[in-house]
């Protein structure tokens, strides 16, 4: 998948934004205000990459599963996945967990908003 691909399956999400708080050629994507995944454009040091929130049990498995995939740590668990962008995943579970990790920040918004969204998801309709 192709940056571009990645955005426009991210903002078919709904209530995404998409954003660069941290300078041009990397955008996040955001629901209620949270970021659930971000884009990297290629530097020497690594290609385009895409790194995502996840929850550490699928984390564990996806990098068990594919090897170029590693996590991105915050503190001593799991929560983010970075995977580069030049197939190291299939394109179809890659947009799977791009949608698993909308659902977790979902899952930590307030009460009222968490169900509203959860109504709009693609999974529920």
């Amino acid at each position: 998948m192709t940056p571009e691909d990645i955005a426009a399956f991210a903002l078919t999400l709904p209530e995404t934004t998409e954003d660069e708080p941290y300078g041009p050629n990397r955008p996040v994507f955001k629901v209620g205000g949270s970021i659930f995944a971000m884009l990297a454009a290629a530097t020497k040091d690594h290609p385009e990459q895409v790194t995502f929130k996840c929850a550490p049990d699928l984390a564990l498995h996806l990098c068990e599963q594919y090897p170029a995939v590693r996590p991105w740590y915050q503190g001593r668990r799991w929560h983010w996945l970075t995977v580069p962008l030049e197939d190291a995943m299939p394109a179809e579970e890659l947009t799977d967990t791009l949608h698993h990790a909308w659902d977790c920040v979902v899952a930590s918004l307030p009460r009222a908003t968490r169900e509203r969204l959860q109504k709009l998801s693609p999974e529920q309709q």
